[in-house]
Protein backbone atom coordinates (compact mmCIF):
# COMPACT_ATOMS: atom_id res chain seq x y z
CA UNK A 1 0.00 0.00 0.00
CA UNK A 2 1.47 3.62 -0.93
CA UNK A 3 1.76 5.92 1.55
CA UNK A 4 -1.16 9.10 1.55
CA UNK A 5 -0.55 12.81 2.13
CA UNK A 6 -3.07 13.66 5.18
CA UNK A 7 -5.20 15.17 2.80
CA UNK A 8 -5.90 11.28 1.33
CA UNK A 9 -5.73 9.58 4.99
CA UNK A 10 -8.51 8.31 6.24
CA UNK A 11 -9.45 9.56 9.78
CA UNK A 12 -10.90 6.77 11.50
CA UNK A 13 -13.29 7.06 15.30
CA UNK A 14 -11.80 5.03 18.39
CA UNK A 15 -13.58 1.80 19.53
CA UNK A 16 -15.02 2.09 23.01
CA UNK A 17 -18.20 1.16 23.17
CA UNK A 18 -19.21 -2.05 25.04
CA UNK A 19 -22.41 -3.99 24.02
CA UNK A 20 -24.44 -2.34 27.07
CA UNK A 21 -23.66 1.23 25.64
CA UNK A 22 -24.95 0.20 22.20
CA UNK A 23 -28.03 -1.26 23.65
CA UNK A 24 -28.52 1.97 25.64
CA UNK A 25 -27.87 3.81 22.59
CA UNK A 26 -30.63 2.24 20.32
CA UNK A 27 -33.48 1.69 23.39
CA UNK A 28 -32.38 5.76 24.87
CA UNK A 29 -32.50 7.31 21.59
CA UNK A 30 -35.85 5.74 20.51
CA UNK A 31 -37.84 6.44 23.64
CA UNK A 32 -37.97 9.95 24.15
CA UNK A 33 -40.34 12.88 25.70
CA UNK A 34 -42.90 11.33 23.45
CA UNK A 35 -43.64 7.99 25.73
CA UNK A 36 -44.64 10.40 28.13
CA UNK A 37 -46.16 13.17 26.84
CA UNK A 38 -48.69 11.78 23.53
CA UNK A 39 -50.21 8.60 25.15
CA UNK A 40 -53.28 10.98 26.02
CA UNK A 41 -53.80 11.96 22.45
CA UNK A 42 -52.78 8.44 21.26
CA UNK A 43 -55.81 7.11 23.33
CA UNK A 44 -58.12 9.90 22.21
CA UNK A 45 -56.98 9.03 18.31
CA UNK A 46 -57.01 5.54 18.50
CA UNK A 47 -58.17 3.86 21.52
CA UNK A 48 -55.47 2.47 24.23
CA UNK A 49 -55.77 -0.88 22.22
CA UNK A 50 -55.38 0.35 19.03
CA UNK A 51 -52.59 2.30 19.77
CA UNK A 52 -50.76 -0.42 21.63
CA UNK A 53 -51.63 -2.66 18.65
CA UNK A 54 -50.59 0.11 16.19
CA UNK A 55 -47.16 0.16 18.26
CA UNK A 56 -46.46 -3.32 18.29
CA UNK A 57 -46.82 -3.84 14.46
CA UNK A 58 -44.77 -0.55 13.55
CA UNK A 59 -42.34 -2.67 16.40
CA UNK A 60 -41.50 -5.45 14.39
CA UNK A 61 -41.53 -3.68 10.72
CA UNK A 62 -39.08 -2.21 12.76
CA UNK A 63 -37.28 -5.33 14.12
CA UNK A 64 -37.39 -6.13 10.33
CA UNK A 65 -35.91 -3.32 9.62
CA UNK A 66 -33.42 -3.49 12.12
CA UNK A 67 -32.17 -7.01 10.99
CA UNK A 68 -31.30 -5.33 7.92
CA UNK A 69 -28.65 -2.84 9.17
CA UNK A 70 -27.44 -5.48 11.44
CA UNK A 71 -26.06 -7.17 7.98
CA UNK A 72 -24.63 -4.12 6.78
CA UNK A 73 -23.41 -3.29 10.07
CA UNK A 74 -21.57 -6.41 10.26
CA UNK A 75 -20.49 -6.42 6.56
CA UNK A 76 -19.50 -2.60 6.62
CA UNK A 77 -18.79 -1.92 10.42
CA UNK A 78 -18.07 2.23 9.80
CA UNK A 79 -19.85 5.08 10.80
CA UNK A 80 -22.22 6.90 8.14
CA UNK A 81 -25.19 4.95 8.46
CA UNK A 82 -28.22 5.84 5.79
CA UNK A 83 -25.77 7.76 4.17
CA UNK A 84 -23.36 4.81 3.85
CA UNK A 85 -25.84 2.28 2.76
CA UNK A 86 -27.46 4.73 0.56
CA UNK A 87 -24.36 4.83 -1.26
CA UNK A 88 -24.36 0.91 -1.75
CA UNK A 89 -27.88 0.77 -2.92
CA UNK A 90 -27.47 3.43 -5.09
CA UNK A 91 -24.55 5.75 -5.65
CA UNK A 92 -23.04 8.97 -4.45
CA UNK A 93 -25.93 11.23 -5.31
CA UNK A 94 -28.58 9.08 -3.44
CA UNK A 95 -26.16 8.93 -0.40
CA UNK A 96 -25.87 12.38 -0.30
CA UNK A 97 -29.80 12.93 -0.29
CA UNK A 98 -30.00 10.32 2.40
CA UNK A 99 -27.66 12.02 4.41
CA UNK A 100 -29.14 15.61 3.91
CA UNK A 101 -32.47 14.48 5.44
CA UNK A 102 -30.78 12.32 7.88
CA UNK A 103 -28.35 14.84 9.83
CA UNK A 104 -31.40 17.42 9.56
CA UNK A 105 -34.24 14.39 11.21
CA UNK A 106 -31.18 14.09 13.82
CA UNK A 107 -30.42 17.44 14.39
CA UNK A 108 -34.26 18.39 15.12
CA UNK A 109 -34.48 15.99 17.56
CA UNK A 110 -31.81 17.17 19.40
CA UNK A 111 -33.41 20.46 19.43
CA UNK A 112 -36.83 18.42 20.16
CA UNK A 113 -35.98 16.38 23.26
CA UNK A 114 -34.01 20.56 24.83
CA UNK A 115 -37.72 21.61 24.66
CA UNK A 116 -39.25 18.81 25.53
CA UNK A 117 -37.16 19.71 28.88
CA UNK A 118 -38.70 23.43 29.79
CA UNK A 119 -42.30 21.81 28.45
CA UNK A 120 -41.75 19.53 31.60
CA UNK A 121 -40.68 21.79 33.99
CA UNK A 122 -43.55 24.38 32.86
CA UNK A 123 -45.61 21.40 34.31
CA UNK A 124 -43.63 21.14 37.32
CA UNK A 125 -42.81 24.96 38.03
CA UNK A 126 -45.42 26.95 36.18
CA UNK A 127 -45.10 29.76 38.39
CA UNK A 128 -41.51 30.16 37.29
CA UNK A 129 -41.26 28.89 33.81
CA UNK A 130 -44.35 31.07 32.90
CA UNK A 131 -42.19 34.72 33.63
CA UNK A 132 -40.80 36.85 31.45
CA UNK A 133 -43.24 36.71 28.25
CA UNK A 134 -41.43 37.34 25.25
CA UNK A 135 -43.71 36.97 22.16
CA UNK A 136 -45.97 33.76 20.08
CA UNK A 137 -45.19 31.85 17.44
CA UNK A 138 -48.06 29.61 15.83
CA UNK A 139 -50.03 30.24 18.54
CA UNK A 140 -47.25 29.09 21.42
CA UNK A 141 -45.87 31.52 24.15
CA UNK A 142 -42.53 31.70 24.59
CA UNK A 143 -40.97 32.64 27.66
CA UNK A 144 -37.58 33.19 28.53
CA UNK A 145 -36.78 30.69 31.04
CA UNK A 146 -37.48 28.03 28.39
CA UNK A 147 -35.39 29.67 26.10
CA UNK A 148 -32.18 29.36 28.99
CA UNK A 149 -33.37 26.59 30.17
CA UNK A 150 -33.20 24.52 26.69
CA UNK A 151 -29.95 26.17 25.62
CA UNK A 152 -28.10 25.20 28.63
CA UNK A 153 -29.40 21.59 28.13
CA UNK A 154 -27.73 21.67 24.39
CA UNK A 155 -24.90 23.23 25.83
CA UNK A 156 -24.20 21.22 28.69
CA UNK A 157 -24.80 17.99 26.37
CA UNK A 158 -22.45 19.19 23.21
CA UNK A 159 -19.79 19.45 26.34
CA UNK A 160 -20.94 16.23 27.68
CA UNK A 161 -19.78 14.72 23.99
CA UNK A 162 -16.82 16.30 23.69
CA UNK A 163 -15.39 14.37 26.42
CA UNK A 164 -15.23 11.03 24.57
CA UNK A 165 -17.90 7.88 23.18
CA UNK A 166 -16.66 5.96 26.60
CA UNK A 167 -18.46 8.40 28.67
CA UNK A 168 -21.46 9.06 26.53
CA UNK A 169 -22.07 5.52 25.91
CA UNK A 170 -21.79 4.86 29.64
CA UNK A 171 -24.10 7.65 30.99
CA UNK A 172 -26.64 6.34 27.93
CA UNK A 173 -26.77 3.02 30.02
CA UNK A 174 -27.71 4.85 33.28
CA UNK A 175 -29.70 7.27 31.95
CA UNK A 176 -31.51 4.25 30.29
CA UNK A 177 -31.52 2.00 33.32
CA UNK A 178 -33.05 4.49 35.49
CA UNK A 179 -35.69 5.21 32.87
CA UNK A 180 -36.99 1.44 32.86
CA UNK A 181 -37.03 1.12 36.40
CA UNK A 182 -39.41 4.47 36.68
CA UNK A 183 -41.65 3.01 33.61
CA UNK A 184 -42.28 0.14 35.03
CA UNK A 185 -42.70 1.20 38.71
CA UNK A 186 -45.02 3.45 37.46
CA UNK A 187 -46.92 0.76 35.57
CA UNK A 188 -47.07 -2.06 38.75
CA UNK A 189 -48.07 0.97 41.00
CA UNK A 190 -50.69 2.19 38.82
CA UNK A 191 -52.11 -1.04 37.99
CA UNK A 192 -52.25 -1.79 41.69
CA UNK A 193 -53.75 1.32 43.03
CA UNK A 194 -56.53 1.32 40.35
CA UNK A 195 -59.88 -0.13 41.29
CA UNK A 196 -60.86 -1.98 37.88
CA UNK A 197 -57.77 -1.41 35.54
CA UNK A 198 -59.14 -3.57 32.93
CA UNK A 199 -62.43 -2.10 32.75
CA UNK A 200 -61.38 1.33 32.97
CA UNK A 201 -59.53 1.01 29.44
CA UNK A 202 -62.68 0.47 27.85
CA UNK A 203 -63.59 1.37 25.12
CA UNK A 204 -60.41 -0.17 23.54
CA UNK A 205 -60.35 1.20 20.07
CA UNK A 206 -61.82 4.99 19.16
CA UNK A 207 -65.79 4.68 18.68
CA UNK A 208 -66.56 6.98 15.93
CA UNK A 209 -63.84 5.38 13.45
CA UNK A 210 -63.03 1.61 12.30
CA UNK A 211 -60.50 -0.35 14.52
CA UNK A 212 -58.14 -0.46 10.98
CA UNK A 213 -58.47 3.53 10.84
CA UNK A 214 -57.78 3.32 14.44
CA UNK A 215 -54.32 0.84 14.08
CA UNK A 216 -53.40 2.82 10.87
CA UNK A 217 -53.33 6.37 12.66
CA UNK A 218 -51.05 4.66 14.96
CA UNK A 219 -48.65 3.22 12.22
CA UNK A 220 -47.84 6.24 10.58
CA UNK A 221 -45.72 7.52 13.24
CA UNK A 222 -43.75 4.10 13.83
CA UNK A 223 -40.69 6.00 11.88
CA UNK A 224 -40.94 8.37 14.45
CA UNK A 225 -41.94 6.74 17.20
CA UNK A 226 -38.90 4.36 16.63
CA UNK A 227 -36.41 6.76 15.51
CA UNK A 228 -33.18 6.57 17.92
CA UNK A 229 -31.92 2.11 17.18
CA UNK A 230 -30.93 3.39 13.66
CA UNK A 231 -28.53 5.18 15.54
CA UNK A 232 -26.54 1.81 16.21
CA UNK A 233 -25.42 1.81 12.91
CA UNK A 234 -23.57 5.51 13.08
CA UNK A 235 -21.66 3.96 16.24
CA UNK A 236 -20.80 0.92 14.06
CA UNK A 237 -17.13 2.34 14.02
CA UNK A 238 -16.23 2.83 17.72
CA UNK A 239 -18.02 -1.57 18.57
CA UNK A 240 -15.20 -2.85 20.86
CA UNK A 241 -17.00 -6.04 20.41
CA UNK A 242 -18.05 -8.36 16.83
CA UNK A 243 -20.54 -6.44 14.38
CA UNK A 244 -22.35 -9.50 14.52
CA UNK A 245 -24.00 -8.60 17.86
CA UNK A 246 -25.29 -5.12 16.31
CA UNK A 247 -28.79 -6.68 15.01
CA UNK A 248 -30.10 -8.39 18.28
CA UNK A 249 -29.31 -5.32 20.43
CA UNK A 250 -31.04 -3.52 18.31
CA UNK A 251 -34.19 -5.79 17.91
CA UNK A 252 -34.12 -6.38 21.59
CA UNK A 253 -33.83 -2.47 22.14
CA UNK A 254 -36.70 -2.26 20.00
CA UNK A 255 -39.27 -4.99 21.93
CA UNK A 256 -38.09 -2.86 24.84
CA UNK A 257 -39.08 0.32 23.83
CA UNK A 258 -42.57 -1.10 22.51
CA UNK A 259 -43.24 -2.47 26.10
CA UNK A 260 -42.17 1.23 27.69
CA UNK A 261 -44.85 2.59 24.91
CA UNK A 262 -47.51 -0.04 26.17
CA UNK A 263 -47.22 0.62 30.15
CA UNK A 264 -47.32 4.21 29.36
CA UNK A 265 -50.79 3.89 27.42
CA UNK A 266 -51.58 1.39 29.68
CA UNK A 267 -50.93 4.14 33.01
CA UNK A 268 -52.88 6.80 31.61
CA UNK A 269 -55.87 4.51 30.47
CA UNK A 270 -56.41 1.62 33.38
CA UNK A 271 -56.05 4.28 36.38
CA UNK A 272 -59.62 6.25 35.82
CA UNK A 273 -62.18 5.43 34.07
CA UNK A 274 -62.76 7.63 31.18
CA UNK A 275 -66.04 9.38 33.09
CA UNK A 276 -63.48 10.01 35.51
CA UNK A 277 -60.79 12.02 33.77
CA UNK A 278 -60.56 15.59 33.44
CA UNK A 279 -61.03 16.53 29.71
CA UNK A 280 -59.32 19.56 29.48
CA UNK A 281 -56.03 18.64 30.80
CA UNK A 282 -52.63 19.85 29.10
CA UNK A 283 -50.77 16.84 29.70
CA UNK A 284 -53.60 13.63 30.82
CA UNK A 285 -50.74 10.96 31.64
CA UNK A 286 -49.02 13.94 34.73
CA UNK A 287 -52.65 14.51 35.70
CA UNK A 288 -53.45 10.87 36.17
CA UNK A 289 -50.69 10.06 37.72
CA UNK A 290 -50.85 13.12 40.14
CA UNK A 291 -54.07 12.16 40.81
CA UNK A 292 -53.43 8.06 41.69
CA UNK A 293 -50.22 8.59 43.19
CA UNK A 294 -49.74 12.01 44.24
CA UNK A 295 -46.41 14.24 44.70
CA UNK A 296 -44.26 10.68 44.64
CA UNK A 297 -45.84 9.33 41.40
CA UNK A 298 -44.98 12.23 39.87
CA UNK A 299 -41.56 12.59 41.11
CA UNK A 300 -41.00 9.50 39.76
CA UNK A 301 -42.51 9.95 36.05
CA UNK A 302 -40.88 13.22 36.23
CA UNK A 303 -37.15 11.52 36.69
CA UNK A 304 -38.29 8.89 34.02
CA UNK A 305 -39.27 12.08 31.69
CA UNK A 306 -36.10 13.06 32.17
CA UNK A 307 -33.74 10.22 31.35
CA UNK A 308 -35.58 9.61 28.24
CA UNK A 309 -34.99 13.19 27.48
CA UNK A 310 -31.31 13.24 27.91
CA UNK A 311 -31.37 9.49 26.46
CA UNK A 312 -32.44 11.64 23.23
CA UNK A 313 -30.35 14.30 23.48
CA UNK A 314 -27.11 12.15 24.40
CA UNK A 315 -28.06 9.47 21.28
CA UNK A 316 -28.91 12.43 18.64
CA UNK A 317 -25.76 14.22 19.22
CA UNK A 318 -23.54 11.65 18.90
CA UNK A 319 -25.48 10.27 15.74
CA UNK A 320 -25.66 13.09 13.96
CA UNK A 321 -22.09 14.33 14.74
CA UNK A 322 -21.09 10.96 13.09
CA UNK A 323 -23.24 11.14 10.30
CA UNK A 324 -21.80 14.54 9.48
CA UNK A 325 -18.31 13.14 10.36
CA UNK A 326 -18.77 10.49 7.64
CA UNK A 327 -19.94 12.86 4.86
CA UNK A 328 -17.25 15.01 5.49
CA UNK A 329 -14.91 12.26 5.02
CA UNK A 330 -16.54 11.10 2.04
CA UNK A 331 -15.88 15.04 0.77
CA UNK A 332 -19.57 15.35 0.82
CA UNK A 333 -19.34 18.10 3.60
CA UNK A 334 -16.47 20.91 3.87
CA UNK A 335 -13.34 19.34 5.78
CA UNK A 336 -13.45 20.61 8.84
CA UNK A 337 -16.41 18.61 10.04
CA UNK A 338 -13.40 15.48 9.60
CA UNK A 339 -11.77 16.83 12.52
CA UNK A 340 -11.11 14.64 15.34
CA UNK A 341 -10.04 15.64 18.81
CA UNK A 342 -6.25 14.25 19.85
CA UNK A 343 -7.23 11.83 22.68
CA UNK A 344 -10.45 10.68 22.43
CA UNK A 345 -10.97 10.96 18.46
CA UNK A 346 -14.48 12.51 19.27
CA UNK A 347 -15.53 14.51 16.03
CA UNK A 348 -15.08 18.17 17.71
CA UNK A 349 -16.67 20.03 14.60
CA UNK A 350 -19.95 17.82 14.33
CA UNK A 351 -20.57 18.08 18.10
CA UNK A 352 -20.47 22.02 17.89
CA UNK A 353 -21.87 22.19 14.47
CA UNK A 354 -25.08 20.63 15.95
CA UNK A 355 -24.69 23.09 18.86
CA UNK A 356 -24.85 26.20 16.66
CA UNK A 357 -27.78 24.56 14.63
CA UNK A 358 -30.00 23.64 17.74
CA UNK A 359 -29.38 26.91 19.69
CA UNK A 360 -31.86 29.16 17.62
CA UNK A 361 -34.35 26.78 17.93
CA UNK A 362 -35.62 27.48 21.87
CA UNK A 363 -36.23 30.70 20.65
CA UNK A 364 -38.71 29.75 17.76
CA UNK A 365 -41.19 28.18 20.11
CA UNK A 366 -41.84 24.29 20.03
CA UNK A 367 -44.84 24.18 17.77
CA UNK A 368 -42.65 25.62 14.90
CA UNK A 369 -40.28 23.12 15.91
CA UNK A 370 -42.84 20.22 15.48
CA UNK A 371 -43.06 20.97 11.60
CA UNK A 372 -39.21 20.41 11.47
CA UNK A 373 -39.75 16.82 12.83
CA UNK A 374 -42.77 15.80 11.04
CA UNK A 375 -41.04 16.84 8.11
CA UNK A 376 -37.76 15.17 8.65
CA UNK A 377 -39.58 11.86 9.59
CA UNK A 378 -39.73 11.85 5.58
CA UNK A 379 -35.51 11.61 5.71
CA UNK A 380 -35.75 8.59 8.14
CA UNK A 381 -38.40 6.27 5.95
CA UNK A 382 -35.69 6.70 2.93
CA UNK A 383 -32.84 6.19 4.81
CA UNK A 384 -35.15 2.38 6.38
CA UNK A 385 -35.89 2.52 2.44
CA UNK A 386 -32.26 2.45 1.06
CA UNK A 387 -30.49 0.18 4.18
CA UNK A 388 -32.94 -2.45 3.22
CA UNK A 389 -32.57 -2.40 -0.63
CA UNK A 390 -28.51 -2.44 0.17
CA UNK A 391 -29.44 -5.80 2.30
CA UNK A 392 -31.04 -7.02 -0.40
CA UNK A 393 -28.15 -6.01 -3.17
CA UNK A 394 -25.84 -7.74 -0.57
CA UNK A 395 -27.79 -11.08 -0.05
CA UNK A 396 -28.16 -13.80 -2.50
CA UNK A 397 -31.01 -16.23 -3.06
CA UNK A 398 -28.66 -19.36 -3.16
CA UNK A 399 -24.85 -20.32 -3.41
CA UNK A 400 -23.14 -18.59 -5.74
CA UNK A 401 -19.64 -18.82 -5.73
CA UNK A 402 -19.34 -15.09 -4.41
CA UNK A 403 -19.02 -14.02 -0.54
CA UNK A 404 -22.31 -12.69 -0.24
CA UNK A 405 -23.90 -14.32 2.74
CA UNK A 406 -27.31 -16.50 1.33
CA UNK A 407 -30.16 -16.38 3.64
CA UNK A 408 -33.78 -16.28 1.44
CA UNK A 409 -35.22 -15.16 4.88
CA UNK A 410 -33.16 -12.31 5.27
CA UNK A 411 -33.76 -11.56 1.86
CA UNK A 412 -37.62 -11.64 2.23
CA UNK A 413 -37.30 -9.60 5.17
CA UNK A 414 -35.01 -6.93 3.11
CA UNK A 415 -38.39 -6.79 0.28
CA UNK A 416 -40.56 -6.23 3.50
CA UNK A 417 -38.33 -3.13 4.76
CA UNK A 418 -38.48 -1.50 1.40
CA UNK A 419 -42.08 -1.73 0.71
CA UNK A 420 -42.68 -0.74 4.51
CA UNK A 421 -40.54 2.32 4.19
CA UNK A 422 -42.40 3.32 0.79
CA UNK A 423 -45.65 2.83 3.06
CA UNK A 424 -44.22 4.93 5.08
CA UNK A 425 -43.07 7.23 2.72
CA UNK A 426 -47.03 7.85 1.47
CA UNK A 427 -48.83 8.10 4.91
CA UNK A 428 -46.59 11.03 5.62
CA UNK A 429 -46.38 12.19 1.60
CA UNK A 430 -50.18 11.89 0.11
CA UNK A 431 -52.27 14.49 0.96
CA UNK A 432 -55.32 11.95 1.26
CA UNK A 433 -53.27 10.21 3.86
CA UNK A 434 -55.08 10.38 7.73
CA UNK A 435 -51.31 11.13 8.53
CA UNK A 436 -50.41 13.28 5.84
CA UNK A 437 -47.92 16.28 6.51
CA UNK A 438 -49.07 19.78 7.84
CA UNK A 439 -48.78 22.69 5.71
CA UNK A 440 -46.43 23.94 7.36
CA UNK A 441 -44.19 20.51 7.03
CA UNK A 442 -45.09 20.90 3.57
CA UNK A 443 -43.50 24.23 3.27
CA UNK A 444 -40.57 23.19 5.19
CA UNK A 445 -39.73 20.25 3.37
CA UNK A 446 -39.55 22.10 -0.05
CA UNK A 447 -37.68 24.66 1.08
CA UNK A 448 -35.06 21.97 2.69
CA UNK A 449 -34.86 19.96 -0.66
CA UNK A 450 -34.11 23.74 -2.61
CA UNK A 451 -31.61 24.15 -0.19
CA UNK A 452 -30.13 20.88 -0.57
CA UNK A 453 -30.00 20.96 -4.14
CA UNK A 454 -28.28 24.30 -4.18
CA UNK A 455 -25.70 22.51 -1.83
CA UNK A 456 -25.39 19.82 -3.79
CA UNK A 457 -24.33 22.14 -7.24
CA UNK A 458 -22.21 23.75 -4.43
CA UNK A 459 -20.32 20.69 -3.54
CA UNK A 460 -21.03 18.67 -6.44
CA UNK A 461 -17.32 18.87 -8.54
CA UNK A 462 -15.34 17.96 -5.41
CA UNK A 463 -17.47 14.94 -4.19
CA UNK A 464 -17.38 13.38 -7.23
CA UNK A 465 -13.43 13.82 -8.27
CA UNK A 466 -12.93 11.37 -6.29
CA UNK A 467 -12.33 7.84 -8.09
CA UNK A 468 -14.95 4.60 -7.47
CA UNK A 469 -11.73 3.40 -5.31
CA UNK A 470 -11.00 6.46 -3.29
CA UNK A 471 -14.90 6.65 -3.02
CA UNK A 472 -14.96 2.87 -1.27
CA UNK A 473 -11.99 3.83 0.81
CA UNK A 474 -13.58 6.77 2.69
CA UNK A 475 -17.12 5.05 2.65
CA UNK A 476 -16.41 1.65 3.38
CA UNK A 477 -13.03 1.18 4.74
CA UNK A 478 -11.82 -0.89 1.81
CA UNK A 479 -7.66 -0.47 1.43
CA UNK A 480 -6.89 1.57 -1.15
CA UNK A 481 -4.17 0.22 -3.27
Amino acid sequence: MTQHSDEQKRRQLKPSLSTSSVFAIALGSSIGWGAFILPGDWIKTAGPMGAMIGLLIGAVIMMIIAANYGILIEKHPVSGGGFTYAYIAGGKVWAFIAGWFLSLGYISIVALNASAFSLLLKFLLPDIMQQGYLYTVAGWDVFLPEVLVSSALILLFAVLNTLGTELSGKLQFYFSMALLVGVFALGGFTFQFASTPLENMAPLFKESQSIWVSIILILAIAPWAYVGFDNVPQAAEEFDFSPKKAAGLMIFSLAATFLVYAVMIGVTSWSFAAGDLPEDSLWLTGTIVNKLLGTTGVVVLAIAIMMGIFTGLNGFYMSSSRLLFAMARARALPNFFRTLSKGKKTPLWGIWFVTLMTLPTPWLGRQALTWIVDMSSMGVSVAYFFASLAAFRLLAWRKDGTERRVSPIYKVFAIIGMLASIVFLALLLVPASPASLSTPSYALLGGWIVMGIVFYAIIRKRYNSLTPAETEHYILGKELE
